[in-house]
């Protein structure tokens, strides 16, 4: 029986509370559940220190602005409550999941006065590169759901909605044995997987698909500048089914993995295999040194800041939010 996320120790912050994990919950008539409306991030912590937190923020922001409404909490106190929950929960290396929504006020389509909330959660999420599996390969089925067109829907939104899609395609590629699905776009184009970016190396040269039609991924992002600090060319553009098929190397990107190698894309039939090759074990490699260093960042501020929950001059809008038990 799967562990259940909403029975178990810790604390959320909601709304401007820290409350106890079980008991922050929202009522069945809540407007994103029947419309699809909440977005949130995905980020991590490492030795206490919020990777790439900027950014994320910035995403977060964005993507409600894109279902037209706008957060309640600026991008520094959602820091600051970030950093309240990972200092109440005593979480050092964890992964974190901020969401808004619009609340219970009403569940017509057209809710433009409804309440927005905003939670964050954050628990130990082990990475494979942190158990020591970091080039352990994924096996991809190709999807017959495909990304829909931005201008069908504001992909450019990390919105729960969208997730549906990616949703169904890894229920059918778990189904056929698979670890995660390749999503095409409308023109059948490469586009992403469910949840990650996809990469890949070809003549030599780190090719990513465009993001038109899916989320621009913050991880992705960083891996690119990682890898033109090693020379390497980098480039984003449209990339077809048989130039995929024919790279030398694929991994993917994104928050919850890291880095992915990928070993196997599956299609009916066919099937087309890649080696875990040199470019990806260095990227693997430099991104790991990347999140040591922030680790330490964390340590190192944690270790002058002991005091920190008393001490700190934290707003008052998020001070209650930091009366850990």
């Amino acid at each position: 029986m799967l562990n259940s996320l909403d029975d178990r120790d810790g604390l959320i912050w909601l709304d401007g509370e820290l409350l106890p994990w079980r008991e922050a919950r929202l009522h069945v008539l809540t407007h994103a559940l029947h419309m699809g409306g909440a977005v949130f991030e995905g980020m991590r912590a490492y030795g206490g220190h919020v990777f790439l937190n900027a950014p994320h923020l910035e995403r977060f922001q964005q993507s409600a602005a894109l279902l037209d409404y706008h957060l309640p909490w600026s991008q520094g106190e959602l820091t600051q409550a970030i950093e309240a929950v990972l200092w109440a929960n005593q979480l050092d290396d964890a992964y974190i999941r901020p969401v808004a929504w619009r609340g219970a006020e009403s569940v017509s389509i057209a809710s433009p006065r409804a309440r927005i909330h905003v939670a964050i959660a954050a628990w130990d999420w082990p990475t494979a590169a942190s158990q020591g599996r970091a080039e352990e390969g994924i096996r991809l089925q190709l999807a017959s759901w495909r990304r829909p067109r931005p201008d069908t829907a504001p992909t450019a939104a990390k919105c729960s909605g969208l997730y549906m899609i990616g949703t169904l395609a890894r229920h059918a590629a778990a189904a056929a044995g698979c670890d995660d699905a390749l999503l095409l776009d409308s023109e059948g184009r490469v586009a992403e997987t469910t949840a990650t970016n996809l990469l890949m190396v070809h003549d030599g040269v780190l090719v990513t698909p465009l993001p038109t039609c899916f989320l621009d991924g913050i991880t992705k992002r960083h891996v690119m500048g990682l890898a033109r600090q090693r020379g390497l060319r980098v480039e984003e553009r449209t990339v077809t089914l048989d130039e995929l098929r024919a790279a030398s190397e694929v991994f993917t990107a994104g928050t919850s993995v890291e880095l992915q190698p990928v070993v196997a894309l599956v299609e009916d039939a066919a099937t087309t295999e890649w080696p875990v090759g040199p470019v990806t074990r260095q990227l693997i490699r430099d991104f790991r040194a990347s999140v040591t260093e922030a680790s330490q960042v964390g340590r190192t501020l944690r270790e002058r800041e002991t005091g920190l929950l008393e001490r700190r001059p934290w707003p008052a809008r998020v001070a209650s939010a930091l009366q850990a038990p």
